[in-house]
């Protein structure tokens, strides 16, 4: 699913990502840990095709990231990555289902297709009452689910997770890492997860520490 070489990155002067080297597999759950600072979510960065390496190569479900203009990266990654954050970064004016939809009518979905979808997902989710609910009408735990089936509304082949269960309350977090797993079981998704969370990171099929730049 994932492969990628020499990771190289800076910023200035500093040196954050020092050779990089990462393999993942369709339907892996891999987290990745470590000091702040350390590169984490400079690396997941790079690997969504948010930011870009300074060497290095990079392949996604078998295209070569390198090779894609703006547009058409915009594009690749509309259609096969999915993005899940810290903070859910709903948009407050929509309801929850009009924000798992947004992704969909970005790539141009049928709009009845795409609202389809979007129900299933959030009934999935256990939220089907909370449709018509806007973000501040939803519990932390709730929005942070929205922003999940949001992440999945094209069906990615990758799902990448920045600290998702870091702004949650420890009932919350533990709902969340369970859905996680449940997805990966039902739909077999892959998740790359950066997190402190170490009860995430002891759950998942591989946890990788970044020290220095460098993956152990």
């Amino acid at each position: 699913m994932i492969q990628a070489r020499n990771i190289h990155k800076s910023y200035g002067k500093l040196h954050v990502l020092k050779g990089v080297d990462l393999e993942i597999g369709r339907g892996e759950v891999v987290s990745i840990v470590g000091k702040s600072g350390a590169g984490k979510s400079t690396l997941l960065h790079i690997l969504g095709t948010l930011d870009k390496a300074d060497t290095g190569s990079l392949l996604i479900n078998g295209e070569d990231i390198s090779r894609l203009s703006e547009k058409k990266l915009a594009g690749f990654r509309n259609q096969n990555i999915g993005f899940v954050f810290q903070f859910h970064h709903l948009l407050p004016e929509f309801t929850a289902l009009e924000n798992v939809l947004i992704p969909a009518l970005i790539g141009k979905q049928p709009e009845g297709k795409a609202r389809e979808r979007a129900g299933q997902l959030l009934d999935y989710l256990g939220l089907s009452d909370r449709l018509a609910h806007k973000p501040s009408q939803l519990s932390g735990g709730e929005q942070q689910r929205v922003a999940v089936a949001r992440s999945l509304a094209n069906q990615p082949a990758i799902v990448f997770a920045d600290e998702p269960s870091g702004n949650l309350d420890s009932a919350s977090s533990q709902e969340l890492h369970q859905l996680l797993f449940d997805l990966r079981r039902d739909f077999q998704q892959t998740f790359v997860i950066v997190t402190h969370n170490m009860e995430l990171a002891a759950m998942s099929d591989r946890c990788l520490e970044m020290k220095d730049g460098r993956l152990d």
